[in-house]
């Protein structure tokens, strides 16, 4: 994913529920962008975990702290992400997305992200 998907899915960043989350590497340093689903709702961005709770990105904003994310034509600073119960972080999924999952169990895990600061672009 990371050397093929990645580099195409990160260009979709901005539009719709598409994201692109900054991090950094918590042993290189480096800044790194994930492609990824994010969900808003007021201060708060939910993230579905289709890969698991492993994710590298993930235990990368854990041990930061927190990241930041474009989302829209916003750029968020985001706080620390928090754990959420299947139901609940089902329950923050848009209509179509909260339907397949709930039929499928494509996805059991889920986290939140504070919206620390936001800043528009374009």
């Amino acid at each position: 994913m990371r050397r093929f998907a990645n580099p195409l899915m990160i260009h979709l960043a901005g539009h719709g529920w598409f994201a692109d989350l900054e991090h950094v590497g918590r042993r290189t340093g480096l800044v790194r962008h994930t492609p990824l689903l994010a969900f808003r709702d007021g201060d708060v961005v939910t993230v579905a975990l289709t890969y698991g709770p492993g994710v590298q990105w993930l235990k990368n904003i854990r041990a930061a702290g927190g990241a930041r994310m474009r989302l829209g034509r916003a750029l968020l600073e985001l706080g620390p992400p928090r754990d959420l119960p299947v139901d609940e972080g089902v329950g923050r999924m848009p209509q179509p997305v909260r339907f397949l999952f709930r039929r499928s169990g494509f996805c059991r895990d889920f986290i939140e992200l504070a919206v620390v600061r936001e800043r528009r672009t374009r």
